[in-house]
């Protein structure tokens, strides 16, 4: 990076700035003496203070550019164009706070600053604060000395930051590298009389004194940083994970692209988390600390959709969080195992425009677009689009696919205090020759011997013929948030979602004939229409009681979905899983169904976020839902109903010995609703999910690197078991229970070596049954699986830009089934890649299973396993303009 400025000049905010604020119980040592204690966004590779001008001081500001293209769209050059301040952070370190602001791209500003009572405020012109959670930061008592830090919009085209001492307005110093970058020093004091007398050099700016723009030309920084700080799927405020008592995991776009940007359940796999009972190819579905999410736990944006778990084109996806645990207490009824929150791409207020193109096994083929900007020369209107098309066979014989997706996003800024977003989005599956891969493979000639030999991964055991299926899934949402004043904001946001599926044709094997030749099969016609509202409002507010601070949520959420399906079920002939003939026709009718369900859900939660002190801090929260559904038998006109209620409380404690450690212990619960009746006609009341939990989060170099280690304790009761009386009712005595330990690893090791790790032991088991062996484990689990996933690409000389990337994903023995009559045997699957990113060009070449392993990824049942894929490469190259 290289600076070009006057050495007389002051600038708050460039690309990223970072601030350090010093405490004064640390200003008796020199600074020069002291180790230089950066960000997560700044650059480590800055020369001491003794090699810059001006004198000593016991604070910094470090300036950098930003590290993630996905995040900030592309650097471009100076501009007098209002620029966009994305992020604000606040890090303690060992001498007061670094304060980091994040923009887009390199810009000229022209700042004033001024002294006013205790507090130094600096104006930048040119500049908006444009943060998702609205256009303020505040923080209040960062350290001792310093009692409020404030980043907000004076207008629509200045920016303001004020630092406010406790006793006396911190003094600002100035330093200047031609090379590394820009320093300021901040000293706060209790008082005055503390303040060092500045030099001639070291005096503050007068007041209101214009200084000079600065121009900033930068050079292309390497990929973005794994690590994200801050989520809000845990606590639905923006919220850093340390300060959250659970275990939470956020896998940024960086981590998408750079494994090949595969699915959501093909994703998930760096962080440990397997698929369920079937192949990662076939739903969105995952297991989560033993428990399967099913239709549930994936939402979008923080709202839910309950569309069923087909793959979801993630083509305009930022980053997918991960909370583990049950997630009720915000999100109303769920499994308990935990939720995934798909966070989409928002607009830029600065031009991007990125095209690329993904070819690989298979004939595989898959262009994209991703163009955003603004609308008006206010850039009070901004856009995005995504785009894509999809086009690939499979490993599976016959299997082709086409996928047809497109997302455009608009942004409304109606005022500094009131901001909508409006987004849609559109996808098409055409599956010609039908969707075999939901078939699978017999257990006995895949992972049970056939003394008939192997049966091979790509056989089709469906029918190539069967005609066209299509998928069409359509979403429309909006987020509306206004500020009622610097501490409280109102939000309210919309989901719609429908999928319309027309002539699915599912063909399910049911056994193996003697002879273990022929399979047996029948085939499941269906025809669905789903539709899905969710309307989210909530209202939150900082304040005091007394010394202790509260950030308080209370809001209210509906949710009203209707479900039509028709599906009718035919004889089909066996088939021959060593030789198969297929065209055979349909056989005789063996069912039919024709049902329309309503169900409606409304929920009230509350949660209080309470820093008791600066190092400990305590999270309340409860919930109170209320659901009814409805569904119609067409076929018999009988029409059955059911009411339910819950509430579910939540409750976690934090302490920080220190800045980079934090120490954890929550409860929390969840439910889910069961429909039904047993054979007394009694309705089944909600499974619920109970979870004790206790963990560590640790912050390295610098806050680069972070960990969590999680220990917890999860029982689900009231799962449906048969009736020992009366073999056709089922009765609520079942119980499941999962123990287990997690450890996650996320950040950067050295600059331009990334890494995201995972350790899971799951001991997941039946705990009651009137069915299935108490003991049993619960089936496709595994007791041990481990990830690594590391790239590390060169930053600088001949060869910058150039990356590599190595993964290894270890799962262990699982059962087949809940019954534990058969092991998926375990696997170690090997991915690599190569890129070269630089200036506007991007080449990625990605390889899975590098070693064609043969593996199975999930079972459900001896009647149908799914192997994994073989060895596979694919090409991407990309190109910003």
């Amino acid at each position: 990076m290289l600076i070009k400025l006057p050495c007389a000049a002051i600038c708050w905010l460039i690309p990223v700035l970072s601030v350090t604020i010093a405490n004064p119980a640390y200003s008796e040592q020199p600074l020069s003496e002291k180790p230089l204690a950066l960000s997560s966004e700044v650059n480590r590779d800055i020369r001491s203070l003794t090699e810059l001008q001006s004198a000593k001081t016991s604070a910094l500001y470090l300036l950098r550019t930003p590290r993630d293209k996905n995040q900030v769209s592309q650097l471009s050059q100076a501009t007098t164009d209002v620029v966009s301040v994305t992020d604000v952070q606040v890090n303690i370190t060992d001498k007061g706070i670094e304060l980091i602001l994040v923009t887009a791209n390199s810009v000229e500003l022209s700042v004033s600053s001024k002294i006013e009572g205790n507090s130094y405020i600096a104006d930048i012109s040119n500049a908006k604060l444009q943060l998702a959670s609205g256009e303020r930061f505040q923080k209040e008592k960062p350290v001792a000395g310093i009692a409020e830090v404030t980043v907000a919009n004076v207008d629509t085209n200045t920016l303001r930051v004020t630092v406010t001492g406790e006793t006396a307005a911190p003094v600002v110093e100035l330093f200047d590298s031609q090379t590394e970058g820009l320093v300021f020093g901040v000293t706060s004091t209790t008082s005055t009389a503390q303040q060092p007398a500045p030099t001639p050099e070291q005096k503050p700016p007068a007041n209101d004194r214009k200084q000079p723009p600065i121009e900033l030309e930068v050079t292309a920084p390497p990929e973005g940083s794994y690590r994200v700080p801050n989520t809000s799927s845990a606590t639905k405020t923006d919220t850093p994970l340390r300060d959250i008592p659970a275990s939470v995991q956020v896998i940024p776009r960086a981590v998408i692209d750079d494994l090949g940007g595969g699915g959501i359940a093909e994703t998930l796999r760096v962080i440990g988390i397997g698929t369920d009972r079937f192949s990662s190819r076939l739903f969105d579905t995952y297991t989560i600390r033993g428990f399967a999410t099913l239709f549930t736990n994936n939402f979008r944006n923080g709202l839910r959709e309950i569309i069923s778990n087909y793959p979801v084109d993630i083509s305009n996806t930022e980053r997918i969080e991960v909370l583990r645990g049950p997630a009720s207490v915000l999100y109303g009824q769920s499994f308990p195992g935990g939720i995934v929150n798909r966070v989409t791409k928002q607009p830029l207020n600065e031009p991007y425009y990125f095209a690329q193109i993904r070819a690989g096994s298979f004939g595989s083929y898959q262009p994209s677009v991703d163009f955003s900007g603004p609308l008006n020369t206010e850039k009070t209107l901004l856009y995005r689009l995504n785009a894509s098309y999809l086009n690939a066979d499979s490993f599976v014989d016959y299997v082709t696919q086409e996928r047809y997706f497109v997302a455009p996003t608009f942004n409304w800024r109606i005022s500094q205090n009131t901001n909508l977003t409006l987004e849609g989005e559109y996808q098409r599956d055409e599956k010609p020759n039908g969707d075999a891969e939901i078939t699978g493979l017999p257990g006995v000639g895949t992972v049970l011997p056939n003394p008939n030999g192997q049966i091979s991964r790509n056989r089709n055991l469906a029918e190539p013929s069967i005609g066209d299926e299509s998928r069409q899934t359509s979403r429309i949402a909006y987020n509306f948030e206004h500020r009622l004043s610097e501490n409280w904001i109102v939000r309210n946001a919309f989901l719609f979602g429908q999928r319309v599926i027309a002539e699915e044709d599912a063909i399910i094997p049911t056994g193996l004939q003697p002879g273990n030749r022929r399979v047996n099969r029948i085939s499941n016609f269906i025809n669905s229409i789903e539709s899905n509202n969710f309307l989210d409002t909530n209202v939150i507010g900082k304040f005091k009681t007394g010394k202790i601070e509260h950030e308080l949520l209370v809001g209210f959420d509906l949710f009203w979905q209707d479900f039509y399906s028709r599906s009718t079920t035919y004889a089909r002939s066996p088939i021959d899983a060593f030789n198969p003939v297929y065209g055979t026709p349909l056989g005789q009718v063996t069912s039919r169904a024709n049902t329309k369900t309503n169900s409606d859900a409304q929920g009230l939660y509350f949660q209080d976020q309470i820093s008791l002190t600066n190092n400990l801090k305590l999270v309340l929260g409860g919930r109170l839902d209320w659901l009814n559904t409805n569904s119609l038998n067409r076929l018999s006109r009988v029409t059955t109903s059911q009411s339910d209620n819950a509430f579910s409380p939540r409750v976690g404690i934090v302490y920080q010995p220190n800045k980079n450690v934090s120490l954890y212990t929550s409860y929390t619960s969840s439910f889910n609703q069961i429909t039904g009746t047993d054979a007394r006609g009694n309705p089944f009341i909600p499974s619920r999910g109970q979870q004790y939990e206790v963990g560590v989060k640790t912050d390295w170099f610098d806050n680069m690197l972070s960990a969590t280690l999680a220990l917890y304790d999860l029982t689900r009761t009231n799962i449906t078991t048969t009736d020992p009386s009366n073999s056709r009712f089922q009765v609520q005595t079942g119980e499941q229970k999962s123990q287990g330990v997690e450890l996650y690893l996320t950040g950067e090791i050295l600059p331009g070596w990334n890494i995201i790790a995972a350790y899971n032991y799951t001991n997941a088991r039946v705990t009651r049954d009137n069915q299935f062996k108490v003991g049993n484990f619960l089936n496709a689990i595994p007791e041990h699986s481990a990830s690594l996933w590391t790239t590390y690409t060169i930053g600088q000389g001949s060869l910058q830009g150039l990356g590599f990337g190595l993964g290894v994903f270890y799962v262990s023995d699982r059962e087949g089934d809940l019954a534990n009559t058969f092991i998926l045997p375990s696997y170690v699957r090997t991915d690599a890649a190569l890129y070269y990113r630089r200036n506007n060009l991007r080449v990625q070449l990605n390889f899975q299973n590098l070693f064609d392993t043969n593996y199975y990824v999930s079972a459900f049942n001896r009647n149908r396993v799914f192997p994994g894929a073989p060895f596979e490469t694919q090409l991407t190259i990309g190109w910003e303009f």
